[in-house]
């Protein structure tokens, strides 16, 4: 590997190799390097979100993993620069989750190929315009998109904020823009299929119909202490939950967040994880993140080597989040957290909600009005405005919301 990349087409070739080992590994074609203010290669990470044929974190992309290393080694006591010092190389345009997780990190950004469906720059306006008002200047002030010269599909204009000075060479080459689109274009349809192979809702088997002794309600509790001692009817959290959202939120206070939990609910309405944030860690590590990744990844360990009769059961009864609900004790406003909550959200979801699902993501305390929730979400990227169609909404029960606003008043 580089030590140093000092021009565009080498650090876009440092992102495509990982883009490569992403593709011969399974998952997502797409890889990014973060390089510090002379141009050393500090990281390089490729897509992590399938291993060995399962799904191991929906969150693991390129980007997403970079920043969570930056913070987590900088809390280490790692001597890294400053945010504002350092350019993320990636092969593709990143999606709302990492979009959002790099407004939040500071970071420069030099962008290869370009991804149509969950791109924040789908639309190659540059404008942003899929981002909350609010974030726009910040991605114009960040984003670079180099020039490809040449007369092919793959050749472009540079566009966006003035690259750091330490690059000497500011063009990419078509064989390498193009090397970081297929390389992505080759593994979405396998991905995706992967990602909607669990059983349907009538399929699912009720875990709390388990023994206590059973494996797969030990390895949940090893997660998740108080899995399954709380159950609500479908989609339909009620004031019970809320002790389990304030314990989470207090330790999301102790953790450096500002209070925040997300709650998991199967399809049959139990508990199965209740997750603070850990930004004291990364900055990116809010509850919502950490739920979803937490859950991903029990499936994963307990499914990774076993038989086909073994996972068979593990996704009958730990099934998919999209069969559940996930309840946010704080609902989204219109900051790079959240936006990357709702990209990570739709990572996650990947497609569209069970028609019998349609409120599968709900949250307690508003941050925003509904109307102005919803036009958030009609500008993000056509994956997760029209395939999945996301739609956060308050939940029902008025002594839930009771119960969060009196222990948090405004």
């Amino acid at each position: 590997m580089f030590k140093k990349a000092i021009d565009v087409q080498a650090a876009v070739v440092l992102a495509a190799t990982q883009a490569i080992a992403a593709r011969s590994q399974g998952t997502f074609g797409v890889g990014g390097v973060l390089l510090d203010a002379r141009g050393n290669v500090l990281k390089a990470l490729q897509n992590n979100v399938v291993r060995e044929g399962l799904i191991f974190d929906p969150t693991a992309h390129g980007e997403r993993q970079l920043i969570d290393w930056y913070f987590a080694e900088r809390e280490m006591g790692r001597d890294l620069p400053p945010p504002e010092e350092v350019t993320l190389v990636t092969s593709l345009d990143p999606c709302a989750m990492c979009a959002g997780a790099i407004l939040s990190a500071g970071f420069s950004v030099v962008v290869a190929a370009r991804d149509p469906k969950a791109g924040v720059n789908f639309d190659e306006q540059f404008s942003f315009a899929s981002l909350p008002e609010g974030l726009r200047e910040q991605a114009i002030a960040r984003f670079y998109y180099p020039a490809v010269l040449g007369s092919s599909c793959f050749a472009r204009a540079s566009a966006g904020t003035s690259l750091k000075s330490f690059f000497i060479g500011k063009t990419i080459a078509e064989p390498t823009q193009a090397l970081c689109s297929l390389a992505f274009e080759a593994t979405h349809d396998k991905v995706q299929a992967l990602l909607v192979q669990d059983p349907p809702r009538a399929s699912l088997k009720d875990p709390a119909t388990l023994a206590p002794s059973h494996p797969l309600v030990r390895k949940l509790k090893v997660l998740y202490p108080d899995a399954l001692a709380y159950r609500c009817a479908p989609q339909l959290p009620d004031a019970g939950l809320a002790p389990f959202l304030l314990g989470a939120m207090e330790q999301d206070r102790a953790r450096g967040g500002q209070g925040d939990a997300v709650a998991l609910l199967d399809a049959f309405g139990n508990l199965l994880l209740c997750a603070p944030g850990r930004h004291a860690q990364s900055t990116i590590c809010t509850a919502f993140m950490e739920c979803t990744r937490r859950y991903a990844q029990l499936r994963y360990k307990l499914m990774q080597g076993a038989s086909a009769k073994a996972q068979a059961e593990v996704r009958s009864y730990l099934a998919h989040p999209r069969e559940g609900t996930f309840v946010f004790a704080r609902g989204p406003d219109a900051g790079s957290h959240s936006y990357m909550n709702l990209g990570a959200y739709g990572s996650t979801m990947e497609g569209p909600l069970p028609p019998e699902n349609q409120a599968q993501f709900q949250y307690v305390l508003p941050a925003l009005a509904a109307a102005q929730l919803a036009q958030l979400c009609s500008r993000m990227p056509p994956l997760y405005r029209d395939t999945i169609h996301i739609d956060p909404r308050q939940v029902a029960d008025q002594a839930l919301i009771a119960a969060l606003s009196d222990a948090n008043p405004a």
